[in-house]
């Protein structure tokens, strides 16, 4: 076989396995031999999406979550070789290119089911840190193995028994504890943007203060005890590491 027809062959056995009977067979193929390879490939894909998004499955029900992951692995060119990236391609498929009737929350439900896959196995660098220095003089560290994501539907509460109809804005964070199992937290927006502050600031003090003027509350001691308060309980569920050593 010389090398146009190879892959001329290569080509047409590749629609084949992501199109299944909606393209032609190969010649020279036997049917029962392409279907197991068929089989075979669409059934691996099958596996890792069943796994990273249950809910999302559940909610659809076998015979459309079926048919939406034989339209992915037929319509979408994934640009990673890597098996783990799977569900963030069939969250960008669902986000960009997919035809199917879904409903309006299932979008955001697959991007907060994928996050727990993300944070599970994010390679992050621990940074030195005090663990029980001064949360407010100090530069408090956020833990890197984290994602903070905001949604318009209450995806932490969605499942086959519950389908919202209206939007309800969430801000959640999916993060890695210290024994290393992935945790899930509802933010309240002052809490979601004081975690984005503190990036920046100087110390968890100053980042208070700038909480305090993005809400148009002054900074008083009432305010910075609140903002103390949460550093502390963040702090205590591992999603405060300490401050900077």
């Amino acid at each position: 076989m010389n090398a146009p027809t190879l892959q001329a062959f290569q080509i047409a056995f590749g629609r084949r396995i992501r199109a299944g009977r909606q393209a032609p067979k190969p010649a020279g193929v036997p049917a029962r031999r392409m279907a197991v390879y068929e089989e075979l490939l669409f059934n691996n894909l099958r596996g890792f999406l069943d796994r990273c998004f249950p809910v999302a499955r559940a909610c659809l029900g076998e015979v459309r979550w079926k048919r939406l992951c034989r339209a992915f692995f037929r319509d979408w060119p994934c640009r990673s070789a890597w098996f783990r990236e799977i569900p963030r391609e069939f969250v960008d498929y669902l986000g960009s290119a997919c035809r199917a009737p879904l409903p309006r929350w299932f979008v955001d439900l697959a991007r907060y089911e994928w996050a727990e896959l993300a944070v599970d196995v994010m390679d992050v660098a621990l940074p030195p840190v005090d663990a029980a220095g001064d949360l407010l003089a100090g530069v408090p560290v956020v833990n890197p193995a984290a994602l903070q994501l905001a949604f318009e539907w209450p995806v932490h509460r969605i499942g086959p028994a519950f389908r919202p109809r209206r939007r309800q804005p969430v801000n959640m964070l999916v993060y890695r504890d210290r024994d290393d199992e992935v945790c899930f937290m509802e933010l309240s927006p002052a809490t979601a943007r004081l975690l984005q502050v503190l990036g920046k600031a100087a110390s968890g003090r100053d980042a208070i203060a700038q909480l305090a003027l993005e809400l148009g509350r002054p900074a008083d001691g009432a305010f910075v005890d609140f903002g103390h308060h949460n550093l502390q309980a963040l702090r205590h569920a591992g999603v405060i590491l300490g401050v900077r050593a």
